[in-house]
């Protein structure tokens, strides 16, 4: 798996977006970060509560200059039946069907033949300054990723459980 400080791989994918069929591609999202979730499958249990969750968080990640991108291994035509299915979908779902760009990131299993429930955070030179993974039973949290780029966006030391509004750490130690 991709750790921070590791450049991230480039993508130029086909996904479901706003209701259509697109693309989606690494080198032209200009926003400062890149949030990319990997994710097992749609038409699945937690799934779907991961989808949903960040695109009800959309405007919060947007207002921090933060662009989000979901992949699994699905192809564009099951994402953009599912996106309609879970009521619209505002940000890409990409299509990962042979599973190459999880490949990538190091978060394929081949055991279960999908993507990991894997997230990073890619900065303003798209290399990884966060990245996490967890059980395929195991959903993450929307509200924690989000408190995490607003942590990372202060560009100081954030303390743990660090929300807007408390105080950073010094800005003369690294941590």
């Amino acid at each position: 798996m991709l750790k921070p400080g590791d450049p991230a791989p480039s993508f130029d994918l086909e996904c479901a977006l706003d209701g259509r069929i697109a693309r989606s591609s690494l080198a032209k999202i200009s926003s400062d970060l890149v949030l990319i979730f990997f994710y097992p499958r749609d038409f699945s249990f937690i799934c779907p509560t991961e989808v949903t969750g960040f695109n009800k968080a959309l405007k919060e990640f947007t207002a921090e200059e933060t662009t989000i991108v979901g992949v699994s291994i699905d192809d564009v035509d099951s994402h953009l039946r599912w996106s309609r299915e879970l009521g619209g979908i505002g940000y890409p779902l990409l299509a990962d069907p042979d599973g190459n760009l999880a490949r990538a990131y190091g978060v394929f299993d081949d055991q279960q033949k999908v993507a990991l429930r894997a997230t990073f955070i890619l900065d303003g030179k798209r290399k990884v300054v966060f990245a996490a993974s967890c059980p395929l039973n195991v959903g993450r949290s929307v509200i924690e990723t989000l408190r995490i780029v607003r942590a990372l966006r202060t560009g100081q030391l954030c303390p743990a459980d660090w929300t807007p509004g408390v105080e950073v750490g010094p800005a003369n130690r690294e941590f």
